[in-house]
């Protein structure tokens, strides 16, 4: 029996996001989906974005910067990336040309040219995103399941690479100008920002195809949860990505409690309103309040079977 996410296995998609407000379960979501991908033979990369990320919670194995294969899973690798270290890789590449450019024009240390150019607006997002598009253009992976961080964050991350993209539009003016007045000799620093401006002009494309990309909503039926919700899909669509599914997560189904039926009655008018809001447009998945945490791939199994359907 197939479940509501089910289309996702014919659609071709290269990247799955899941996004929503902190605490919503898109770790969760986007960890049952990665494990539903890899189980049907699929290469398959999970990346964790997020300050706070869990998936070493969730899958109970150590799983850090470096990707790595999800044990008893087979196909699945899962990364959980910091900001702090998709810098340092982002020095490790660039720093070397970046220096050569800029010792042309300043005469000071290494680490001080390196960093100061690393402030550039947008381009730490700029290197995460091309870091996410590098893997499937190399087709190490056929899908990156992307468990963002929180809404304001993902949208930050999206929309700096047009900001950044700006910025090396002045670049090059700048440069001639101090070149000119310093009569300096021609250097890589027009080619830099060339092959920088071209990086920023793929990954847009790529993310703003929605061919490659789907971006899947988690939300809880709370005030909160569904008001954040509806402003990020208003957002998410300035970046042309229109939001075709949408998990709800603890809903509560059969209560046997008075505390039960009271959460219930209290979720229901926001699972009618995003049901009136939405209908037609965007497929709502309701994923249960489950009795226990989601740790281990057999529980994960059960968030899988509800999202994709039994395998039986």
């Amino acid at each position: 029996m197939s479940g509501p996410l089910s289309e996702l296995e014919r659609s071709g998609k290269r990247v799955l996001m899941f996004g929503g407000k902190g605490g919503v379960g898109k770790t969760t979501c986007s960890a049952a989906t990665a494990l539903h991908f890899a189980s049907a033979g699929r290469r398959t990369l999970l990346i964790s974005s997020d300050l706070t990320p869990s998936l070493s919670d969730i899958f109970e194995t150590q799983i850090g910067p470096v990707e790595s294969l999800v044990p008893d899973v087979d196909n699945l690798y899962a990364l959980e990336i910091h900001p702090d270290e998709v810098m340092r890789r982002w020095k490790q590449k660039f720093g070397p040309e970046v220096y050569q450019a800029a010792s042309a024009l300043v005469d000071l240390p290494y680490d001080e040219v390196v960093d100061y150019a690393a402030m550039a607006p947008g381009i730490q997002e700029e290197f995460m995103l091309d870091f996410i598009l590098e893997r499937i253009r190399d087709n190490r992976y056929e899908l990156v399941v992307w468990d963002t961080a929180p809404a304001g964050d993902t949208l930050r991350l999206l929309g700096l690479p047009g900001r950044f993209l700006e910025h090396l539009r002045v670049a090059p003016r700048i440069y001639l100008e101090v070149q000119d007045a310093l009569k300096l000799s021609r250097t890589p620093f027009l080619e830099i920002i060339a092959s920088w401006r071209e990086l920023a002009e793929q990954t847009i494309r790529f993310f703003s195809t929605p061919e490659n990309v789907e971006f899947i909503m988690v939300t809880i039926p709370e005030a909160l949860g569904v008001h954040q919700s509806r402003r990020v899909i208003g957002e998410l669509e300035r970046y042309g990505l229109n939001v075709r599914y949408m998990v709800v997560n603890g809903v509560v189904r059969a209560p046997d409690c008075d505390f039960l039926r009271q959460r219930m009655e209290m979720q229901r008018p926001y699972l009618d309103m995003l049901g009136r809001e939405y209908n037609g447009r965007i497929t709502l998945v309701e994923l249960p309040l489950f009795p226990c945490e989601i740790r281990g791939i057999e529980r994960l199994r059960a968030v899988e079977a509800t999202l994709f359907g039994s395998a039986d």
